[in-house]
């Protein structure tokens, strides 16, 4: 199965951060073990997320290089049974270049059923790194042209790569406000100018961003659960109908 998925996004502020442990968090649910792995390097954020920034010792960078065993560079989560992270260098200096990185995750993801890799955002050297072990791709946009003009660079870039099997996620859709804005005249627009395929339609709930930032992933939910109870089974290939509550 392929089992490596990075979750990307053209811009920042698309909520990509949050979709990876959400993801994450329907999938340990739903019976699967999980890593998480923080690729965005001096700018990590899983770790608050998940509450976990005072229990990490180990970086991806100190695996690497020596510092620790692999193992040792990889947390469960106190708050989510099967939920692993494996943290991303604090400083960018110590960031991994994609061979090392691809040779890093082929060495762990068969103790996983699944590994999510967050992905900086952009196309730039940590995006390039983050999608090297990856055998596919979610796009993480919002529904307005700066962000679809971003997710389509970032299926170029990963269709450069050799990462063919992308899926779109629209995330933060707020119903009222999508049409007030009239930037597209319907969805079916939007995932057009994606030119990608569709997978999750994740409603605004301004209560998963407190969530997150309290470090309460999994422990609280909010209207998006059955969003992402759907996303998870569709990436494990059931055939279910876009859960959308919004």
């Amino acid at each position: 199965m392929d089992n490596v998925i990075v979750v990307a996004s053209g811009k920042g502020g698309t909520g990509k951060s949050t979709v990876c442990i959400c993801l994450s968090v329907a999938l340990i649910k739903q019976g699967k073990r999980v890593l998480l792995i923080d690729c965005d390097c001096g700018m990590r954020g899983l770790d608050i997320m998940l509450d976990m920034e005072q229990d990490i010792l180990f970086d991806a960078s100190d695996a690497v290089c020596g510092n620790c065993s692999f193992s040792d560079a990889i947390y469960k989560s106190k708050n989510n049974d099967n939920l692993y992270l494996m943290a991303a260098p604090f400083d960018t200096e110590n960031e991994l270049s994609p061979e090392v990185f691809k040779e890093l995750v082929d060495s762990i993801k068969n103790d996983f059923d699944f590994v999510i890799i967050d992905s900086p955002a952009g196309i730039g050297t940590g995006f390039v790194t983050a999608a090297a072990p990856a055998d596919r791709a979610l796009i993480v946009v919002n529904a307005e042209p700066t962000g679809v003009r971003g997710g389509v660079k970032v299926r170029k870039k990963l269709e450069a790569l050799g990462i063919n099997n992308i899926r779109l996620v629209i995330n933060r859709f707020d119903t009222k406000m999508f049409t007030k804005l009239g930037f597209y005249k319907d969805l079916d627009e939007v995932i057009d100018a994606t030119q990608t395929r569709l997978i999750a339609l994740v409603p605004f709930d301004v209560r998963i961003s407190v969530i997150m930032q309290r470090g309460a992933a999994g422990l609280n939910w909010s209207s998006a659960s059955a969003v992402f109870d759907c996303l998870a089974r569709r990436i494990q290939g059931e055939r279910v109908p876009l859960a959308f509550r919004g």
